[in-house]
């Protein structure tokens, strides 16, 4: 079995190389493996480089190979290990079958050097060249002769219902000397003129990963999911502007010109115009599940604050994909240390919304959409380990997250559950009415579950695309590097969702409907069904995954990017429209 060469781009150093293995992934397959899982040549003198916390999460793991080199010493020809087979031996059997598994699956090696994916480039569409980080471990031959994956690349793979190991690799290493700068040594980068380790001066150091990145033609699309999401918004922005300077204004203005005296009589006489101010007595009633309510608004204020933080910090560049595991590692430090705004944000709500169970509502707080993201993640790293995926996550890891959460999380919300009840409840500018007034019979569309699945569709709108490239991220294994258009989406996705759940509020409460705490929280918190339903599109449509433990893992980690998604998009609906009501009521001063 003679595979083609494999070109392979890397940076290097001086002196020797250090060729580390990575886990190896499939995007027919949720589950990733070690190296060592299959019967590859091993390293004699094992070495693992320290990991950390995201890249245990992601389930990376780093190891030595037995790929030795030294630098600008071009060798040939050069064996690494034999593998011998013999098919009398149940575990020569087994470790072939496994091997065959991976090729059937298309898994893909993943190398790296100084910190840099080896990457296999070859050319596509237009003259272009991709540049893929990572080489599958083989090709097959179908029983009808139909070449899968890689065998399409050379004719001479065509022999029927035959695996293609591709066991000859060929490295070519660039480096940027510094012999003719102020610096001694020499620093690897990443530009293919030849097929040996040679010069390339116009390459510098820091912009060794450009070739990947510019490989992925993305930026037009990225463009263009920009300027969907801004016209979303002008419309919206147009929308709120309209209510807030023309109906508000003038039924303010036309409200402030009548005396108190006229004021019932008035009332009877234009109850269609005034709808939204006869409900000033009972728009600030406490909400049914109060308690429920506030509790998903701390987590949701935990979550946001934590998003807004690490998109801020990637787009400076502190988490880019050079420094693995980064992004997740701060992403999961910062939920831990933001305890104290989703315990003050729920017990200051809470005690405003007239609840007393204090210690309920700190506790749920502290368990509730924690302890369910947890039991989800707990249940799948039980199939990650019946498995054997490299992704399960360590024993020691589990007990040092529980350990975080437990002791660093947890403390800190009842230090901001504290400072939140010890607060007066926020003030409101009306009473309220004891007794409720009665809602009139609502049309279709000011109903409650039609205005919510409607509230929810054009914050979506703002993000599917966006949503599309971090999905092949996760599930395609395609690297993400676009975090300032990330973040960009991120603002809109706020200034929408905001202006989305204003317009469904008022039009709520011009038909008389005061019940709109838990609707403004529902109708851009919504926008995590249209996530969902994607997530299943995108299942279906675009992977090739097979297997009921791929497809298990698939769904459980969605259902938790689901509901963080929830909670975040809730929550900055929730407070729009807790501004845009006291605003209201506050400037028309009905008593």
């Amino acid at each position: 079995m003679v595979p083609p060469s494999t070109l392979i781009n890397s940076l290097a150093v001086c002196g020797k190389f250090l060729l580390f293995v990575n886990r190896l992934d499939s995007v027919e397959s949720v589950l990733p493996y070690e190296y060592d899982a299959f019967d590859f040549c091993q390293n004699d003198t094992e070495r693992r480089p320290s990991e950390n916390l995201g890249q245990v999460l992601f389930g990376e793991r780093i190891e030595s190979s037995p790929y030795k080199f030294a630098f600008n010493k071009h060798e040939a020809c050069t064996a690494v290990c034999m593998k011998p087979y013999d098919p009398k031996d149940k575990s020569s059997v087994d470790k072939l079958s496994f091997i065959k598994k991976g090729i059937l699956l298309n898994y893909q090696h993943h190398w790296i050097i100084d910190n840099m994916p080896v990457t296999w480039c070859y050319d596509v569409e237009d003259g272009q060249k991709f540049c893929n980080p990572g080489f599958p471990i083989g090709c097959f031959v179908t029983q009808d002769g139909h070449p899968k994956d890689a065998c399409v690349i050379n004719s001479e793979f065509n022999k029927k219902n035959t695996y293609y190991v591709f066991n000859h690799v060929d490295i070519l290493i660039t480096y940027h000397s510094g012999n003719k700068e102020e610096w001694e040594g020499a620093r690897l980068v990443a530009r293919p003129p030849c097929w040996v380790a040679s010069q390339n001066h116009k390459v510098k150091w820091a912009s060794r990963w450009d070739y990947i990145l510019e490989s992925m033609p993305h930026t037009n699309i990225q463009w263009f999911s920009i300027m969907n999401s801004l016209v979303i918004v002008l419309f919206l922005s147009g929308m709120v502007a309209m209510i807030m300077l023309r109906t508000l204004h003038k039924d303010i203005a036309r409200y402030n010109q009548i005396d108190s005296a006229n004021w019932i009589k008035y009332i009877e006489d234009a109850q269609e115009e005034f709808g939204w101010k006869l409900v000033h007595g009972d728009v600030f009633r406490p909400p049914r599940k109060g308690m429920l309510l506030s509790v998903f608004l701390g987590q949701g204020t935990q979550i946001f604050i934590m998003t807004f933080i690490t998109l801020f910090l990637a787009c400076l560049g502190f988490l880019s994909p050079a420094n693995r595991g980064a992004l997740m590692t701060c992403a999961v430090v910062l939920w831990v240390l933001l305890g104290t705004p989703a315990g003050y944000v729920s017990a200051r709500m809470y005690k405003t919304f007239g609840g007393e169970k204090w210690k309920t509502n700190v506790l749920l707080t502290c368990f509730l959409c924690p302890g369910i993201v947890f039991i989800d993640f707990f249940l799948t790293n039980l199939i990650l380990w019946a498995e054997g995926s490299s992704a399960a996550m360590p024993f020691g890891t589990l007990v040092a997250i529980l350990a975080m959460w437990f002791g660093i999380s947890v403390p800190l919300t009842f230090v901001g559950a504290y400072f939140g009840f010890k607060k007066r409840p926020i003030d409101h500018p009306v009473r309220t009415n004891q007794i409720p007034r009665q809602i009139p019979e609502q049309s279709f569309f000011t109903k409650p579950l039609p205005g919510i699945v409607m509230g929810g569709i054009l914050p979506f709108g703002c993000i599917f695309i966006q949503l599309f490239f971090i999905l092949n991220s996760i599930w395609s294994h395609q690297m993400y590097y676009m975090f300032g258009f990330l973040f960009l989406v991120f603002i809109i996705l706020l200034i929408t969702c905001s202006e989305a759940t204003i317009l469904l509020c008022y039009f709520h409460l011009c038909a008389e409907d005061y019940h709109w705490w838990w609707r403004s929280f529902l109708t851009s918190g919504f926008t995590a069904v249209y996530f969902f339903v994607y997530a299943v599109h995108y299942f279906f449509s675009k992977l090739q995954i097979s297997g009921a433990a791929s497809t298990i893992l698939y769904f459980g980690y969605t259902l938790i990017m689901v509901l963080i998604f929830f909670l975040f998009t809730g929550t900055i609906g929730f407070f729009a429209c807790f501004w845009f009501v006291n605003k209201i009521y506050s400037v028309v001063k009905v008593d």
